[in-house]
């Protein structure tokens, strides 16, 4: 039987578990009410399990039929929300105002809880399998907290997978980039020091809305003048904060500007900061204003191994069929903190299909939801994984 035909009896109890922690999100490294939930349940089936790690996280263990070469997989999930308001009106919307399980964390975590049952059930493998239940994915660098906590020294896992769902892709079907898969985020902040006043008088003032302005426009030159066209990048200001709604003619003294670059180079990313730094102070000086420009490296690109990205689609073509499985699936400009992990192990980063794209509920959307039809095969794929690294015969 097909570890996916197994794992669909449970569907429903899994469902369960997976809305109740939708309707309970909690931030990065807050994950108590989610970890206990995912100790308790590996505790029912008495699977050995540690906890704290990497501040909120956990990991379980499950050991194969045998164990005669010592080999070992690590399959991780991550657990925490996103600081965002639901607008979904269904029975199992989040409970508290202001946090949301709008990326599917709450799907990971369920479908990692399911491939748990069915391992310790049937466990035809020959090694060990370590259950990574990671905190703190949205940006808190939860899988670097582990790491540097000891997950590898602890639990010397040979490789590493994650699965993350995708409503781009219709349910079911298994992506894979090979290659960088997602792109580094960085964080920028730009302050801007001018010289305030009256709006009425602008000529005794330095306006720093004036020079955001003509930085936001001049940064978008970086990536079509600065960047190789068969590279890609991004470079987004999405915050400007000046002044006060209710001031009409009051010029403000300051001025700040906070973005995001991705990348999937770091030869391009210390370009963009570079230039980045060059025009912020360039700009600022020619209306006569200072700026400073802190330039933080959040995650670096996620970046799959070869060998084990073409064994992760061998296991999806086996378990789905090749006609639903997406081999060279277009690299996203979003990021994922699983990059720490692919740094310090060989492994693959894998995206599981589960529709809602076309109807606008792409991930971060406030009517997001985790499609609970796609545990099965997430969770099935997860465990074939670990069967097919470290078969019995």
């Amino acid at each position: 039987m097909s570890p996916i035909d197994h794992i669909a009896a449970w569907k429903d109890a899994f469902a369960a578990i997976r809305r109740d922690l939708h309707a309970h999100p909690e931030l990065g490294f807050e994950e108590e009410r989610t970890a206990r939930i995912v100790r308790e349940t590996l505790a029912a089936l008495g699977i050995e399990h540690y906890s704290g790690i990497g501040r909120t996280g956990i990991v379980g263990i499950v050991r194969g039929q045998r164990d005669s070469r010592g080999a070992s997989v690590g399959l991780r999930a991550d657990m925490d929300a996103l600081p965002m308001q639901e607008e979904n009106d269904f029975e199992h919307r989040s409970r508290y105002d202001g946090r949301m399980h709008g990326c599917g964390h709450d799907g990971h975590t369920t479908m990692l809880l399911a491939a748990a049952r069915y391992l310790a059930e049937t466990r035809r493998f020959d090694g060990t399998v370590y259950l990574i239940f990671q905190p703190g994915e949205e940006g808190f660098a939860g899988a670097r907290a582990m790491i540097e906590d000891g997950l590898f020294e602890r639990f010397p896992a040979e490789q590493v997978f994650a699965l993350h769902n995708w409503p781009a892709l219709p349910p079911g079907k298994i992506g894979l980039t090979r290659g960088a898969a997602m792109a580094a985020a960085d964080r920028v902040e730009i302050t801007i020091d001018g010289q305030g006043g009256h709006g009425a008088h602008p000529h005794r003032t330095v306006d720093p809305v004036v020079v955001a302005g003509h930085m936001i426009t001049a940064v978008q030159s970086i990536v079509s003048r600065n960047v190789s066209p068969i590279d890609t990048a991004v470079v987004s200001l999405c915050s400007m904060q000046a002044g006060h709604p209710g001031a009409m003619s009051v010029v403000p003294q300051h001025a700040k500007l906070v973005g995001t670059v991705r990348t999937f180079k770091p030869t391009v990313q210390d370009t963009i900061e570079r230039r980045l730094g060059e025009l912020v102070g360039s700009i600022a000086a020619a209306f006569g204003a200072r700026a400073t420009l802190h330039y933080e490296r959040i995650y670096p690109a996620t970046v799959n191994h070869d060998a084990p990205a073409a064994f992760a689609l061998e296991v999806a073509d086996e378990l789905v069929g090749p006609a639903n499985v997406v081999r060279n699936l277009d690299p996203s400009m979003g990021s994922e903190d699983f990059s720490f992990m692919l740094q310090v192990r060989p492994g693959a980063f894998a995206r599981l299909g589960q529709g809602g794209a076309d109807r606008g509920a792409f991930l971060h959307n406030a009517r997001y939801d985790f499609n609970d039809a796609v545990i099965p095969v997430g969770a099935g794929f997860l465990a074939r994984l670990a069967e097919r690294a470290m078969p019995l015969a």
